[in-house]
């Protein structure tokens, strides 16, 4: 008996599981600021949720909108554009949080929009751009995305460590 078409593709196809650790892959959080797409590594974001209600924090840095309380916790709100000296986010109601986990410290960032969680090949990653300013010291690279276009990947402990460092310096 002869196997048919579809038997024969099935045995000369790649295993699928050895095609797969040839090109490794990463998870991250992909979200838009502005008019940067950024993003971060998965396990950094614990949740996304809705801004509730914002107290703004006397002599803060700029970037250090306020704290915001979520489930019981009370964590402070980021700007990334005004912290990465790309412009400052307009706080819109209903706009939407990430938070952010490094270290036990939880931090919640603004965002104008969530895309979600995108795989990202290791080997497609390039280099931060040079002359990029304050911000290329807190990326870990850039992908171009065919659905995205340049997505900036950040160094998301790296923001929280020089934030706070920044926030008790005053």
């Amino acid at each position: 008996m002869h196997p048919t078409p579809l038997q024969r593709a099935l045995a000369e196809a790649p295993d699928k599981a050895r095609a797969q650790a040839a090109r490794p892959d990463e998870e991250f959080f992909v979200f838009k600021l502005g008019d940067l797409t950024l993003a971060v590594t998965s396990g950094h974001v614990r949740e996304v949720a809705r801004l509730t209600p914002l107290t703004p924090l006397p002599r803060a840095p700029s970037f250090l909108l306020g704290v915001v309380g979520n489930r019981g916790q009370v964590m402070p709100v980021i700007d990334l554009l005004r912290f990465l000296q790309q412009g400052e986010s307009k706080v819109v109601r209903g706009a939407r949080i990430f938070v952010g986990e490094s270290n036990g410290l939880l931090v919640a960032f603004l965002s104008d929009a969530v895309i979600g969680l995108r795989r990202i090949f290791v080997a497609d990653k390039l280099p931060p751009p040079a002359g990029g300013g304050a911000a290329t010291e807190f990326l870990m690279g850039v992908v171009q995305h065919r659905e995205l276009g340049t997505v900036s990947l950040l160094d998301l402990p790296k923001v929280l460590q020089s934030a706070r460092a920044t926030v008790v310096r005053r």
